[in-house]
């Protein structure tokens, strides 16, 4: 119900509009509240299918297990698939290669005849399989009913048989998503099995890593033994294996009790590790488990409560918070012990140490998010990759587990420690980061580190750009910055912008001076006869075809895509292509902003999207890859921030609650952070930095709770009440019922107000549209 209030006398016009106010923050009652558990809004399936390459099985908040099925999908589990390989230790949450999947363990009955789990995997039907956080669930073929949940270092499972004498479990310890290089097995005792397995690559080799097992059944097994390559060995206690299949198998009688659990440990340390972590995590019956599990979801989900929007946009907006809260990963052991990046045993003191850094990707949203929700853990999150540069000598680019990949270009890693250093996150680390970070940002590893950092930093710092250098042989495994130099060079400047403010702020001021100037390096590969950025051979001649459509040097996108990739200086790069009119008509072009007025959704699915890895020989939007994530506010620094509105809310329609239902890979949270981000209106446009920017909400109120250590306030109320498809236009702003006529926030405006209240209506307005309300350009 909506009402206006009656003044008497002499009251005043601010008076009015306070009470106005006031009135437009009560939630109507088309926008009442979810009343049950927020855990059950949530689908783990999204995603599943068409490349989105995330994983339904059981995990917590940023496990180090994500206990889940394998169907042969090359990250894990595709929802078109229809047999079961395994029940496999770890997950990534919508990597594009193979990683992970190890020890994959599967319920079997009868003889023990097969070793290759692509041959002895069990059909299954989604008609009898259920997830929710922290659970999963699947009926198998066989007749026997899988179950999963987990600790944050555990992996628990219980397998209800069929009447019989010949109930397995196959501990399949030589084959995963990766390459697996050397593994061990071995049977403890009558309810324990120890693995040892040692992978390497991710898209392409890397440097080998270890994991470490330990599996305890709650009762005895009746019998057991061993395979190798094709051989099984009945009664064998131990198997060793280099690259071939390795594995146990268990054997239950369960004629009269049907019911089998097991827990498996899990360390990156060692095998003691192992046996620590389960005595620490393990012990408890699989309910037990799994309804702590669920608790612990609640409570993560509950920071954000939700007004308005139907039941479909809530399910995808949950599911996108719940997958921004599973990566990165635990590292450290419960006694703190952990593997750092010299392969040395390092113990975490104070802080929980953390691993897996998609960083090209999550520098952009994820980071912010996680800053702004879990500051503690993102926090000891920035801390552990401190550490990474402090004991193996560099900072990361993209890490999994113990060891650099390599994979992806740029500096992605100074944002994302930008970021946490703006947010207050590294009281106590500002002079460790900043040292580790200059010394990135002004170097390049040696050739005997694993590490590439800014590949081509020394052609860089001396030319002002990065070469692209078609078909170099790659010095190290992994990507690399001479095959991208156009966007290596905007990647670069972006980040020496952010180490720039971070520089100043420590009193750095030569430094900073430094890093500013290099900010602009973007301006070296600006080509003015084609008014787009363009790649710059090794002697400093633009190269490649001069279509923006068509260009190279560009890592996953082109020259169209990554035009607006320069935060730090938008009216900067504005005014290259010929000022704010000029960029409109690029950004309506771009966007295809007359059809999209016309068919959001149709405009979204059939002219931006391509296929989920189609980066190339494109013109439009890809709101699929992280190089466009920002694209869609660039409208609030040329004076049209209505036109953010309109295509942030079309993007959002290719998020759905269906298998299909992600936009691209979700790398570790960056895709399901930009929509969470986007949803409640607040977006981070300088990644690296304090700003964010603002847009229309898709609910009528959404109600953050925010940790008092890092928001004073300790909550921020956003609302919009009556935001519609048809509704969807800022007529005016406030914060603290006070007008607010700017497009953005700074962190500290963020923490100091308690409520951000939109009001919209059917046309665009004059809010946010002077010069003066853009984003600043950081300088």
């Amino acid at each position: 119900m909506r009402w206006t209030p009656r003044l008497r006398g002499t009251a005043t016009a601010a008076a009015a509009a306070a009470l106005l106010a006031g009135a437009l923050a009560v939630p109507s009652a088309q926008a009442a509240a979810h009343d049950g558990p927020l855990t059950d809004l949530v689908n783990p399936f999204i995603g599943t299918e068409n490349e989105g390459n995330t994983y339904p099985g059981a995990a917590v908040p940023f496990g180090m297990v994500q206990f889940s099925p394998d169907t042969g999908h090359n990250v894990g589990y595709d929802h078109s698939d229809d047999h079961i390989r395994g029940f496999s230790l770890v997950h990534l949450s919508g990597v594009g290669c193979g990683l992970g999947g190890d020890l994959p363990v599967l319920p079997t009955t009868g003889d023990v005849t097969e070793t290759d789990y692509a041959k002895y995997a069990a059909g299954f039907s989604h008609d009898d399989e259920s997830a929710s956080p922290g659970y999963y669930r699947a009926g198998l073929d066989s007749g026997i009913g899988a179950e999963l949940t987990a600790t944050a270092r555990t992996g628990v499972q219980r397998y209800t048989f069929p009447a019989t004498d010949k109930a397995n479990v196959l501990l399949n310890a030589g084959q995963s998503l990766h390459k697996n290089l050397h593994t061990e097995v071995e049977i403890l005792d009558r309810r324990t099995v120890r693995t040892a397995i040692t992978g390497s690559g991710f898209c392409q080799d890397t440097e080998p890593y270890t994991l470490y097992t330990v599996t305890r059944f709650d009762r005895p097994f009746a019998s057991s033994g061993t395979w190798n390559g094709d051989t099984v060995t009945a009664g064998s206690d131990r198997s060793t294996a280099d690259g071939g299949r390795n594995g146990a198998y268990l054997r239950f009688d369960t004629t009269e009790d049907r019911t089998v659990e097991a827990t498996t440990a899990l360390s990156y340390v060692d095998a003691p590790g192992a046996a620590r972590n389960l005595r620490a995590e393990g012990g408890r019956s699989f309910d037990s488990v799994r309804h702590r599990a669920q608790r612990t979801w609640e409570n993560r989900l509950d920071d954000i409560r939700v007004q308005g929007g139907d039941d479909t946009l809530r399910r995808t907006f949950y599911s996108s918070l719940y997958r921004s809260f599973l990566a990165p990963n635990i590292g450290s052991d419960a006694d703190g012990r952990y593997t750092g990046w010299d392969q040395k045993v390092h113990r975490a003191k104070g802080f929980t140490y953390y691993q897996n850094w998609s960083l090209w990707d999550t520098y952009r949203t994820q980071s912010q998010l996680l800053s702004l929700l879990a500051p503690r853990e993102a926090r000891d999150m920035a801390i552990s990759v401190i550490r990474v540069d402090e004991e193996s000598g560099w900072l990361p680019k993209w890490g999994y587990g113990t060891v650099e990949t390599n994979i992806m270009t740029g500096d992605p890693v100074t944002p994302f420690l930008t970021n946490a250093y703006q947010q207050g996150l590294l009281k106590g680390y500002e002079e460790r980061a900043y040292r580790a970070l200059r010394k990135n940002a002004d170097g390049v590893p040696s050739a005997d580190s694993p590490a590439v950092g800014r590949e081509a930093n020394r052609e860089y710092l001396t030319d002002g750009f990065a070469p692209y250098v078609k078909g170099r042989p790659h010095a190290k495994p992994g990507d690399s910055d001479y095959d991208h130099g156009a966007s290596a060079t905007l990647e670069y400047a972006l980040s020496d912008a952010m180490l720039a403010r971070m520089a100043d702020d420590l009193g750095h001021e030569r430094d900073a001076e430094r890093y500013a100037d290099r900010a602009q390096s973007y301006r070296h590969v600006f080509d003015p006869a084609t008014g787009f950025f363009r790649a710059r051979d090794a002697s400093g001649a633009f190269t490649g075809p001069a279509d923006p459509a068509r260009s190279e040097g560009f890592h996953e996108g082109t020259s169209w895509q990554y035009q607006w990739l320069v935060p730090q200086d938008l009216p900067g790069m504005i005014d290259l292509i010929g000022g704010t009119d000029a960029a409109n008509t690029r950004l309506d072009s771009f966007f295809a902003y007359d059809q999209l007025l016309e068919d959001p959704a149709g405009t979204a699915r059939e002219v931006w999207v391509n296929g989920p890895y189609d980066y190339y020989n494109a013109d439009k939007y890809n709101p699929q890859n992280e190089p466009d994530l920002i694209a869609p506010y660039t409208y609030l620094s040329t004076g049209q921030p209505w036109k953010t509105t309109d295509v942030v809310h079309a993007a959002l329609t290719l998020f759905t609650d269906t298998p299909t239902g992600m936009t691209g890979n979700d790398d570790l949270g960056t895709m399901s952070a930009w929509n969470v981000l986007s949803s409640i209106g607040v977006f981070p446009v300088q990644p690296g930095y304090d700003t964010w920017g603002l847009s229309t909400p898709v609910f009528d109120r959404v109600d953050l709770t925010l940790d008092r250590r890092y928001h004073p306030r300790g909550a921020l109320t956003v609302t919009a009440a009556g935001t519609s498809d048809t509704d969807r236009y800022i007529q005016s702003a406030r914060t603290d019922g006070k007008a607010y006529p700017r497009t953005y926030l700074t962190t500290d405006a963020l923490r100091s107000v308690r409520t951000l209240a939109f009001t919209v209506g059917p046309r665009p307005s004059g809010w946010g549209t002077s010069a003066q309300a853009a984003p600043p350009a950081l300088r």
